[in-house]
C-alpha cells in the first residue's frame, strides 16, 4: 500500500470515528452525565459490564479527552474508586493517550482548517503565539502541568505544529501523570474510606487548582509574550 492510500485510509477512518462519536454523544450524553455524577452509580454500571467494564471505562476517558463534555478529574477519580490505584491509573492513562492520539491526528490529517478557524477567536490568540515559540515544547509541558490552564483544545492545536508525535505524547504523559495519580488516589481512598488521605490529597489538589486559576492569565501572558506582540490576553 503506497503512502497516498495509507493517508486516505487513515483520513477515512478518522472521519468515520468522528461521525460515530458525534452520533453516540448526541444520543447518550444525558445518560453519560447522569452516570458520572455519582461514583457509586458509575461503579455499579462499570462492574455490571464485567469483562467489558475496563474497555467502557477507557472509552469514557477517550470521550472526555476528545470532546470534553465531562470533567476529566471525575473519570479519573472514578477509575481509582472502581479499580484502585494501579489499574485505575493504567486505564486512565490509556484512555487519555488514545484520546490525545485521535485529537492530534484529527488536526494533522483532516481538521487543520477547522482548528485554525477556532484559533481566530480572541481568547485563543495566546495559543497562536506559543505555536510560533522556539520553546513550544517547554511551554506545552508547563500548560499541561499547571492546574486551571486550558488543556484539551491544546492537543488539537499541537497537531498544527511540526512537533514530533512521540515527543508530544511524551510531554503530555509526563506532565499529566502527577494529576492523574492524584485523582486516582482520591478515588481509591474514597472507596476504602481512607478519609484522612483523601482530605490531604484533595486539599493539595484544590490549592494547586486555585493558584493556577488565579495566576493563569499572568502565566499565559508571560509564556506567549513576544517582541512583536504587546497585547495582554485574558483566558476564559
Amino acid at each position: 500500500m503506497n503512502k497516498f492510500r495509507k493517508n486516505l485510509l487513515c483520513k477515512t477512518l478518522l472521519v468515520l470515528l468522528g461521525a460515530f462519536t458525534a452520533i453516540m454523544l448526541v444520543k447518550y450524553l444525558p445518560i453519560i452525565l447522569e452516570l458520572t455524577m455519582s461514583l457509586d452509580k458509575f461503579r455499579s454500571y462499570i462492574v455490571s459490564l464485567k469483562g467489558l467494564g475496563s474497555i467502557v471505562f477507557i472509552a469514557f476517558q477517550v470521550l472526555q479527552t476528545v470532546i470534553a463534555p465531562i470533567p476529566g478529574e471525575i473519570i479519573q477519580v472514578a477509575g481509582g474508586y472502581i479499580y484502585g490505584v494501579p489499574l485505575g491509573l493504567i486505564y486512565s492513562i490509556a484512555g487519555m493517550l488514545l484520546g490525545a492520539i485521535i485529537a492530534f491526528y484529527f488536526t494533522r490529517m483532516i481538521g487543520s482548517s477547522f482548528v485554525e478557524k477556532l484559533l481566530n477567536k480572541e481568547n485563543s490568540q495566546w495559543m497562536k503565539d506559543i505555536m510560533d515559540s522556539k520553546k513550544f515544547s517547554i511551554i506545552l509541558f508547563i500548560v499541561f502541568l499547571v492546574p486551571g490552564l486550558p488543556k484539551d483544545f491544546l492537543i488539537y492545536v499541537a497537531g498544527l505544529t511540526p512537533i514530533r508525535p512521540l515527543r508530544f505524547f511524551g510531554i503530555l504523559l509526563v506532565s499529566r501523570f502527577p494529576w492523574l495519580l492524584a485523582s486516582v488516589s482520591i478515588g481509591s481512598n474514597l472507596h476504602y474510606r481512607n478519609y484522612t488521605s483523601t482530605i490531604i490529597v484533595s486539599l493539595l489538589a484544590l490549592i494547586s487548582f486555585i493558584l493556577g486559576m488565579l495566576y493563569k492569565d499572568k502565566l499565559i501572558n508571560k509564556l506567549s509574550y513576544s517582541k512583536d506582540s504587546q497585547e495582554s490576553y485574558k483566558i476564559n
